[in-house]
């Protein structure tokens, strides 16, 4: 457990019969973060994140929250609450009611309760909306009353298990800013299992990728997406053009490889012990492309090619580019600046150009 550590998982494994759905998972978290489990479905995530709500027990390991061990806590006697996808909005109650629905057992006054829920419903900005029924609560609106029943009872930490869904595009994007901005007010930590990259990146201080029950990388949005340390990580967070490469040598700093398709190239070391004959992968990202008709004068890299298609997106355009010995053409986003041409000729002979710093070396898996 790290010093800062105000959730510690260590070496957890879940079995379901002969399945193991979590692998080793090892993840801290510190007090006040907002911390993602991102990963495709069936990676584990949203058993680690009931084994942390006290629903699944571990098959090995041990769970820490705020410093107490939680092998033998129930889920209601646990520092959290969670909120579930569907939102589980009682229908026969009023919104008030519904917010107060996990105050029952405490011993508070009428008005005590009263005044809890109007904090509530001005925290997510909702006041007077108290006497209403859930059939008339559009869907954020639903969403938001779920988070204020899971707050009002003040936990340590709240665990949210894709909650958003069931939103159609455009609230889904609005709720995502309201649910950061929300957790920033209350300060608690928050848990969010999702499948979505970008919802990921938008919420979170750092995130945890999962595949296979393994937490493959945690770091910051930021880190991830410049620096993912292995091919599945590089190709689930955003789109990623990979190519084969085998190292030549070290030099200043910097491996030289030689790639099947981007030549000979030099790439930072970043402190990977690395041997000459070693077969990696380098990759790059496709907006850190750029095209041009004929070699630039100066470019830390370029290759030239054939423009074989193009997508027109509205903010921006897919380019796509065949090179030699290369077997999938290699994807190139740019935006559309004002005045700027979508039309793309197939077969258009072009250049792809790159700086050394947009290459991220990847070890062969």
């Amino acid at each position: 457990m790290t010093q800062n550590a105000f959730i510690s998982v260590r070496n957890i494994d879940k079995h379901f019969g002969a399945f193991q759905a979590v692998n080793g998972a090892s993840i801290d978290i510190g007090h006040g973060e907002f911390f993602s489990l991102l990963g495709p479905s069936g990676c584990g995530k949203t058993t680690l994140l009931r084994m942390l709500a006290g629903f699944e027990a571990p098959s090995s390991g041990e769970i820490l929250i705020d410093g107490q061990p939680m092998t033998d806590v129930p889920p209601n006697l646990r520092p959290v609450n969670m909120v579930f996808q569907n939102y589980a909005i009682f229908p026969h109650l009023s919104v008030r009611d519904n917010i107060a629905y996990g105050l029952r057992k405490q011993k508070l006054s009428r008005e005590k309760r009263y005044e809890m829920v109007d904090e509530m419903l001005d925290l997510i900005k909702l006041p007077g909306y108290g006497e209403r029924r859930s059939h008339e609560l559009s869907g954020g609106q639903r969403q938001r009353i779920a988070l204020a029943r899971a707050l009002i009872l003040r936990p340590k930490v709240l665990l949210l298990d894709e909650p958003l869904g069931a939103l159609d595009k455009q609230l889904r994007e609005q709720m995502q800013l309201e649910l950061r901005a929300l957790q920033q007010t209350v300060g608690i930590t928050f848990v969010f299992v999702t499948h979505d990259q970008e919802e990921a990146l938008t919420l979170s201080d750092r995130i945890a990728v999962m595949s296979g029950g393994h937490v493959l990388q945690i770091d910051t949005p930021r880190g991830l997406y410049e620096a993912p340390n292995s091919r599945k990580v590089a190709s689930f967070i955003g789109t990623m053009n990979f190519f084969d490469a085998q190292v030549l040598g070290a030099e200043g700093g910097h491996f030289v490889v030689e790639t099947q398709g981007l030549g000979k190239l030099r790439v930072p070391s970043a402190g990977r012990n690395l041997a000459p004959g070693d077969k990696v992968e380098v990759a790059i990202r496709p907006e850190k492309l750029t095209l041009s008709d004929h070699k630039p004068d100066q470019s830390d890299g370029a290759v030239s090619g054939e423009l074989e298609n193009a997508a027109y997106l509205g903010e921006r355009s897919h380019y796509f580019v065949r090179l030699p010995g290369v077997e999938q053409p290699v994807a190139v986003s740019a935006q559309n600046s004002e005045g700027a041409t979508s039309q793309v000729n197939a077969n258009t002979h072009t250049w792809l150009n790159w700086s050394e710093s947009a290459i991220v070396l990847i070890g062969k898996e």
